[in-house]
């Protein structure tokens, strides 16, 4: 029994309409304009009192009212509609897209449903002269709506997943007097394997940037997982929170085969203390207030390689120090795919030096949409002022 309540609902829900289009939707519609030699091709999703298009080829137009469409036909029955010749038939001999333009003739169209089953739109190929399909044929449109549902679906699930991950990124800073904090990360996709997290706790800073090895959906769960992992318990050490989120990465993931690289360090900031773990990262470092360099380089593997059931200790932390006008900087290795390439770590002086911590974040991200970019660009800064 058609739902319409409950099928605009389950519309709405995916969070699909009014959203540009999509490559990997374009090419499923140019697809079936080759295979079955029409000139219009259409993926449809029926709004209220209107028939909006994600993709078009050869209909000249977003959206048309849906009183007159054929989609809204092929929606309330919920199955495949052929029309051959619509100027043939009762129902849409009249229609006006058969009688004024395009002056269609043939219609194909499937249904697609969302992630609860209700009919939300279509796949459609049109053309202005008759047709007739194959049995053949008509499982190849089923087999291309079928694509353009999981299409859909993973769409707005990324779309879901990137909502969260951004709630879960810092939205503001802590304030430590004499010290000027900053961080920001760009993502190349919808999602990132890279992220950063700022606190404080009993007094000392505490900062982490972590990047699972991949793009994509899997990485950024992983992601989310080791932050989740290194927040919990806040009193314990850095290589203790370190062997724990080893250990999570070891035994309850162990089948994804993916890894983690994570630079987690506490910073003292009434001494200038600064102790860090790096695990395979190996993109630390202090810029000296006299323009030198001291690269913190990493001393043990990254977190899934193997480690996990290792004591903390294993992970011993190194310590160093931040005195007046030096700066703690860390970021993903996205960044160095847009740095000066022969003297990236001269590019990054002189933007510090120049725009200071929150000029060089807002730089880095500024950098991010350069043709040059391949991965997400995350990066820290935390200069010690006086």
């Amino acid at each position: 029994m058609f739902d319409e309540r409950r099928r605009q609902e389950a519309l709405e829900e995916l969070g699909i309409l009014d959203t540009p289009r999509d490559e990997r939707i374009d090419r499923v519609a140019r697809l079936a304009k080759e295979m079955f030699g029409v000139p219009m091709v259409s993926v449809s999703l029926l709004d209220r009192d209107r028939q909006w298009r994600k993709t078009e080829i050869g209909l000249g137009g977003s959206e048309a009212p849906r009183q007159d469409s054929f989609c809204d036909y092929t929606v309330r029955q919920d199955r495949t509609v052929v029309i051959e010749d619509a100027s043939t038939t009762d129902i849409f001999a009249d229609n006006p897209f058969v009688m004024g333009d395009p002056h269609l003739r043939f219609y194909a169209g499937h249904p697609l449903h969302a992630p609860g089953g209700e009919p939300i739109g279509t796949l459609c190929v049109l053309d202005t002269k008759p047709h007739t399909l194959s049995d053949a044929q008509l499982g190849l449109l089923r087999d291309l709506a079928f694509w353009v549902q999981t299409e859909l679906a993973n769409d707005a699930e990324l779309d879901h997943a990137a909502v969260i991950q951004s709630a879960l990124r810092p939205h503001t800073h802590p304030e430590i007097d004499g010290y000027t904090i900053a961080g920001g990360a760009a993502s190349l996709g919808r999602l990132a394997g890279d992220y950063y997290d700022l606190n404080v706790h009993r007094g000392a800073l505490r900062i982490t940037l972590a990047d699972a090895m991949g793009k994509g959906t899997g990485p950024a769960l992983i992601a989310a997982s080791v932050r989740a992992s290194l927040r919990t318990a806040p009193d314990r050490t850095l290589a203790e929170a370190i062997a724990d989120a080893d250990r999570l990465l070891e035994e309850d993931l162990a089948d994804t085969a993916m890894f983690v690289t994570a630079v987690h360090a506490e910073l003292q900031p009434k001494t200038g203390e600064l102790q860090v773990i790096d695990a395979g990262h190996s993109l630390a470092f202090i810029v000296r207030a006299d323009g030198s360099w001291e690269h913190l380089r990493s001393t043990s593997l990254p977190l899934g390689m193997g480690m996990g059931l290792d004591p903390p200790e294993v992970r011993a932390p190194r310590t160093t120090h931040l005195g007046p006008g030096d700066a703690f900087i860390c970021c993903s290795d996205g960044l160095l795919d847009v740095l000066d390439p022969d003297d990236p770590f001269a590019h990054v002086y002189r933007v510090l030096t120049t725009l200071g911590p929150d000029g060089a974040i807002r730089e880095a991200l500024r950098l991010a949409s350069d043709d040059r970019a391949t991965d997400d660009i995350t990066v820290v800064v935390v200069r010690r002022d006086r």
